[in-house]
């Protein structure tokens, strides 16, 4: 997989990175030094060839590395509060979330196989770092995923525009929170299997929230001081 950005080789392991690519007359002497003092393979190319490698904005940098090891659900069932996204598709939102659950001390996220987004480099760029310390969790189906969080003790509230107000419930000590995907929320199936219903009270005339500014909102809203 190739990712790039100067905050993601910092924060990547370096047995999981094969050569780093640099771009001519690139100077950053910690960058350098780094690289050196951990023994990574690196070259000088020219900035054209990096704009072919990746999409994203580089800062000079582009990284070969393993493609991300997603986690199982049992690596998570200890865990006191679980994010699950439903068919999310926008790396972007996938990056914020996980930057945002890294910063409030959550552990685990899970995702579908199929028709959802997968971490990229994107997701690597937005993440800055962060999804070092996250548990990507991929599962078959949803809905199964969280059946079986609900039988290991998970209280599973799913964020929807027709539910209780979230400053208004007393939350419980394990929880999943449940992302929908972005226009078309959470799936029936989904929403059969969670427990109670939040929402974000609107008060403009746009009555939607971005996937990621919703997720933040009601992770730091559960969180138990």
């Amino acid at each position: 997989m190739l990712v790039c950005g100067k905050n993601v080789l910092k924060e990547t392991d370096k047995n999981k990175i094969h050569k780093v690519y640099l771009k001519e007359g690139f100077k950053d002497q910690e960058i350098l030094s780094f690289l050196k003092e951990n023994k990574i393979k690196y070259e000088f190319t020219k900035e054209f060839r990096l704009n072919k490698m990746v999409n994203e904005r580089h800062q000079g940098i582009v990284i070969d590395m393993d493609d991300y090891d997603y986690y199982q659900l049992e690596d998570i069932l200890e865990e006191d509060f679980v994010v699950c996204l439903d068919h999310l598709e926008d790396p972007h939102n996938l990056g914020a979330i996980i930057r945002t659950c890294e910063c409030a001390g959550i552990k685990g996220i899970i995702i579908p196989k199929d028709r959802s987004v997968r971490v990229n480099e994107t997701v690597m760029k937005i993440s800055a770092g962060a999804i070092n310390n996250v548990k990507i969790v991929e599962v078959k189906n949803i809905a199964d995923a969280l059946r079986k969080l609900k039988k290991n003790l998970f209280f599973v509230y799913t964020a929807d525009m027709d539910g209780k107000d979230y400053r208004s419930i007393d939350y419980a000590d394990k929880k999943v929170l449940v992302i929908g995907a972005e226009g078309s929320g959470v799936s029936d199936i989904v929403r059969k299997e969670s427990d109670e219903i939040v929402s974000i009270p609107m008060y403009g005339k746009i009555n939607s929230l971005n996937a990621s500014v919703s997720a933040a909102i009601l992770i730091y809203g559960m969180l138990k001081e």
